[in-house]
């Protein structure tokens, strides 16, 4: 009888520790997981700034540089291209990402062409409200930055936490999966050619 207490005992033992090390685990895929998601929202969030100072700006420039129709449409379009593109938490896969990442990459590409012909306009440039937005766009563009690389660091551990084994096997029995990281664009690699012609 003395034996048969000993055995449940250990196994009662040996349950508990099974289900105290599956719960921790669990727990913290949980929580890193969550804490993706929440830098994520930053992401979205920065970039949600940005596309809302974009039709302020469009039309200070409009002011002064009607005849430039085609470029502030260019921007009006990425801009609408880059809203449209939503990324749920839980389908931060490299696909999704990368679709993000394009749009985004296209408003980036017509903000650039706007900028260049704001060069043409010195009363622009002089505006008051034109280099507030300005200043506005420029502390958006460093958050959109950081924030992008406080994601990536958390889907870093994200990832690493559910790779290691034992936790690989928890992660794959609870549908954890891998998040996608930013990564730079294309060419981003080369630095740019200054000719002075």
């Amino acid at each position: 009888m003395k034996k048969t207490w000993i055995i449940l005992a250990v196994i009662a033992v040996v349950v508990l520790l099974i289900y105290s090390s599956v719960k921790g685990t669990y727990n913290n895929m949980v929580t890193q997981d969550e804490a993706v998601n929440a830098n994520w929202a930053q992401v979205e969030n920065v970039y949600q700034r940005r596309a809302d100072l974009i039709p302020n700006l469009v039309n200070t420039v409009k002011g002064y540089a009607a005849h430039e129709q085609e470029t502030l449409e260019g921007v009006i379009e990425a801009r609408s291209k880059a809203t449209a593109v939503n990324v749920k938490p839980e389908n931060l896969n490299a696909q999704s990402l990368q679709q993000f990442q394009q749009a985004q990459s296209g408003l980036s590409s017509a903000l650039s062409r706007l900028m260049v012909v704001v060069e043409r306009y010195p009363d622009l440039k002089a505006n008051q409200n034109f280099l507030d937005l300005q200043a506005q766009l420029e502390g958006t563009e460093n958050r959109i930055t950081v924030e992008r690389r406080k994601f990536n660091e958390s889907a870093r551990a994200f990832n690493t936490y559910i790779r290691t084994f034992p936790k690989n096997i928890y992660a794959n029995l609870f549908g954890f999966d891998k998040k996608a990281y930013f990564e730079a664009d294309q060419g981003a690699e080369k630095a740019p050619e200054v000719s002075f012609d």
